[in-house]
């Protein structure tokens, strides 16, 4: 592996377990907005953006 790659693997692996993360709160809550498999797709296509904005918009009320 380069040394570019060494070093962008921690930020790889948070962004990976980020998702993971994001991924279980969407499979266990309920969902504003948005249905849930366009929150997951948003998600995916902007990490972490699109989980910040699942997180602090998406989420349903607790």
């Amino acid at each position: 592996m380069s040394d570019t790659t060494l070093a962008l693997l921690p930020l790889i692996l948070l962004g990976v377990a980020f998702l993971g993360y994001c991924f279980y709160d969407l499979s266990r809550h309920e969902v504003r907005y948005l249905p849930k498999w366009a929150w997951a797709l948003i998600c995916v296509i902007s990490i972490p953006l699109g989980g910040i904005v699942y997180l602090l918009v998406g989420r349903g009320h607790r």
